[in-house]
């Protein structure tokens, strides 16, 4: 029997956390397994019970990683209807108030066995790098592939001195994923160009929207009624998420959409500014609390308007697509692949955005193929990112020796030496208490504290000075 591929799969966030960073690692790693030809393992972070109490909704807290886990794995087989195979396991990490994310804790490479370290797939590889202190990526494994999910550049120009801090942290981005990836996939050309990258969407759409597409296809057929709602967005209630756009749009042509009706659901920090804003508007734009988008509440909604830029390729207008809905989007690079499906509407200026929604209130959407349900799919997407990745053409074996001359240096020998003393100067910048505090790193996370190791059965590390080197 042929050996089996072993693939890591390291992500930033883990459910009850509906972020994609949670949700689509998870799906990656269920059918990059489905198949049985690899062995993956899927590495989420390990949150302490104070911080998951800050990040997880409905005050869901794990005593263990083995509760976690099982809350996992039912979440997911509820979805696909298969019991998946690959394992999971933990690594510890820390929730930022401040950067509303998780980051690692300590050497997150030391979760897999050197035996068991073929193949890394870093989901978010600067977000997984930026703090990283101990074993060098490349190092540890044969082949490290970054995805690339979330457009940094554009949430950080949104901030204070935005333009500075988007400039110095493409910069950075650029020099940690160059020194720890082998090759990267950038989900759209929303995301900064970056060395050894490849443009390819390798999301899919959780099968259930698939489901309910599948469902109003035939109703639609049978010419029995399909869409008795409106138009709707779904978000995280944040302004970057769209809803400053929305609601800029919304305003400027309320008289041109007079009696448009619009809900919008979603929770997050800026849930009251936003029903504020938008009890100003004299069209009847609804505020509700967040829901999961597969909740049968969104089911007869025909018009989803998602005007967000900040998404690399969202996840959320993939959903409405698979349910067969009609999605207005801007025409950005962020929407690419959506472009192929018919009931994807896109404007360019205000003036269109009136024009391709009074249309969509007019007419019903178009069933989906079948050939469009399977571009959506899962399956679709693990076969883009297997081409994509290259996974087929690797192969786990130490190259053997040039027979090139000794003096002779390449371009390949130089390229080298230049990535190895990167790694090297980033190693030990990032084993520095002030420096990584400087450049925003949470306090105290060289290595797990106390209670991280005994949750997760590690042994307690002895204290080291603040400087590290490699």
């Amino acid at each position: 029997m042929a050996r089996k591929q072993k693939i890591a799969i390291f992500t930033t966030a883990s459910l009850p956390w509906m972020t994609g960073t949670a949700v689509n690692p998870l799906f990656r790693a269920a059918y990059l397994a489905k198949d049985g030809v690899r062995d993956v393992v899927l590495v989420i972070p390990w949150l302490s019970e104070k911080d998951q109490e800050l990040v997880y909704p409905n005050k869901i807290v794990f005593n263990s990683p083995s509760q976690h886990e099982n809350f996992v794995r039912q979440w997911l087989e509820e979805r696909t209807h298969f019991t998946s195979s690959f394992s999971i396991r933990f690594y510890p990490g820390k929730f930022s108030i401040e950067k509303r994310s998780i980051l690692p804790v300590g050497d997150i490479t030391e979760t897999i066995p050197d035996e068991e370290a073929e193949i890394a797939v870093l989901e978010e590889p600067e977000h997984l790098t930026w703090y990283h202190h101990g074993r060098r990526w490349k190092t540890k494994f044969p082949k490290v592939i970054g995805v690339v999910h979330t457009n940094y550049l554009e949430y950080v120009r949104r901030e204070k001195n935005g333009y500075v801090q988007a400039f110095l942290l493409k910069h950075i981005n650029n020099w940690v994923i160059y020194i720890y990836c082998h090759k990267v996939i950038r989900l759209s050309g929303a995301t900064q160009d970056l060395h050894r990258s490849v443009i390819c969407n390798v999301h899919g759409v959780n099968p259930k929207f698939l489901e309910v597409g599948l469902v109003k296809g035939d109703q639609q057929q049978r010419h029995e009624p399909t869409f008795n709602k409106g138009a709707y967005y779904i978000g995280k209630m944040v302004w970057s998420k769209g809803y400053r756009e929305l609601l800029q749009l919304l305003s400027k042509t309320q008289d041109e959409l007079s009696g448009l009706e619009v809900d919008l659901y979603g929770n997050g920090e800026d849930s009251e500014e936003v029903r504020q804003s938008a009890s100003k508007s004299k069209l009847a734009i609804r505020v509700h609390p967040g829901r999961d988008h597969a909740d049968p509440l969104f089911h007869d909604y025909k018009v989803f308007i998602n005007p967000s830029t900040t998404d690399v390729v969202c996840t959320t207008t993939a959903e409405a697509l698979g349910m067969g809905k009609i999605v207005i989007c801007a025409n950005h690079p962020s929407n690419d692949f959506f472009k192929q499906f018919p009931n994807c509407h896109m404007y360019n200026s205000i003036k269109e955005f009136v024009e391709v929604t009074l249309r969509a209130l007019a007419e019903e959407p178009v069933p989906l193929t079948a050939e469009q349900r399977h571009e959506l799919s899962w399956e679709a997407a693990t076969e883009r990112f297997v081409q994509a990745a290259e996974l087929d053409q690797f192969i786990s074996e130490k190259t053997l020796p040039s027979s090139r001359p000794i003096m002779s240096i390449s371009y390949t020998d130089l390229s080298r030496t230049v990535e190895n003393t990167s790694a090297y100067l980033h190693n030990t910048i990032s084993g520095i208490e002030a420096a990584r505090r400087a450049f925003g790193a949470i306090p105290k996370t060289l290595q797990p504290d106390e209670q991280l190791c005994k949750d997760l059965g590690l042994d307690v590390p002895d204290k080291k000075p603040l400087f590290l080197g490699s």
